[in-house]
């Protein structure tokens, strides 16, 4: 059971799980939708009865909780631990989608107690239920943005919320399909397992990627996050975008965004994130 099946987190987990000879069923919002090599039911995180009839009986189920004012994360964040202690699905893989949900080691948790990503997380190493709980950093995919990728190819710009020289564990989606695939079949490995590169890269290292995939000079600029995120409240909202915002603008003041070592998919899975020239060599991308 694999939701948000049509977006951006969640195709690529419907992939890698076809892939490896599972059956899939993509859990949407329009029972309309076509997904390649997968059943599809329309299911609404704001139903507790809904939820729980996709997950009786499923082997396995990824969770990602969608973007929406956090009162509403809330709600479904309680909605999903409430089906999924009822059902009992026999796997759980969760991922925060960029929430720093641990805290020993030399972590940073950025998500309070209260928060939807917290909740969720924590509510599920309380339910009995067999799970693991992806924790990324930064998706390479934000790089896609038509105003990043308009600044790289015309002005040779690389232009990101974070400060010159801030180092951070990049993942793309396609890493945490991979992580998420391993999860459901490494049921031992459980808790929190973070997905991004290690040692964590700078924006310079980014642009120098772009560089050699492109075959000329990419160099890096830290953007304001306000004049960043400006462009994206249509999609996001601007409550959205301006919280959004505030978090780049907060976390540009921590020393960097990196995952540890004990913890990473690395060292639990043996699975190695792709590195941004990889990245940009699976997506095929090209400066043209």
């Amino acid at each position: 059971m694999i939701h948000g099946a049509t977006g951006a987190q969640g195709a690529p987990v419907v992939v890698a799980l076809t892939a490896a000879g599972k059956a899939v069923t993509a859990l949407t919002r329009n029972a309309g939708t076509v997904v390649d090599g997968a059943r599809v039911l329309a299911v609404d995180y704001s139903s507790t009865a809904d939820l729980t009839g996709a997950y009786r009986g499923a082997e396995g189920v990824f969770v990602h909780l969608p973007v929406a004012p956090e009162e509403d994360r809330l709600a479904y964040a309680r909605n999903t631990v409430t089906a999924i202690r009822e059902a009992r699905p026999a796997r759980v893989v969760f991922s925060t989608s960029g929430g720093i949900v641990s805290t020993d080691g030399d972590s940073r948790r950025d998500d309070s107690a209260e928060s939807a990503v917290s909740v969720l997380a924590a509510e599920l190493a309380d339910s009995g239920v067999s799970h693991a709980v992806i924790e990324p950093r930064f998706y390479l995919e934000n790089l896609l943005l038509p105003h990043v990728i308009a600044g790289i190819r015309e002005e040779g710009v690389l232009r990101y919320p974070l400060p010159s020289g801030f180092r951070a564990s990049w993942a793309s989606h396609l890493d945490i399909a991979d992580a998420a695939t391993a999860l459901f079949e490494r049921t031992d490995v459980t808790g929190v397992v973070s997905v991004g590169q290690y040692p964590a890269v700078s924006g310079e290292d980014l642009a120098e990627a772009f560089s050699t995939r492109f075959g000329r000079t990419v160099t890096y600029e830290a953007a304001d996050p306000d004049a960043f995120f400006a462009p994206l409240v249509p999609m996001l909202g601007e409550q959205a975008a301006a919280a959004t915002a505030d978090m780049y603008r907060a976390l540009g003041t921590q020393p960097d965004r990196s995952i540890t070592a004990e913890r990473s998919a690395q060292k639990r899975l043996g699975v190695t994130p792709r590195t941004v020239s990889q990245w940009l060599a699976d997506m095929e991308f090209t400066g043209a």
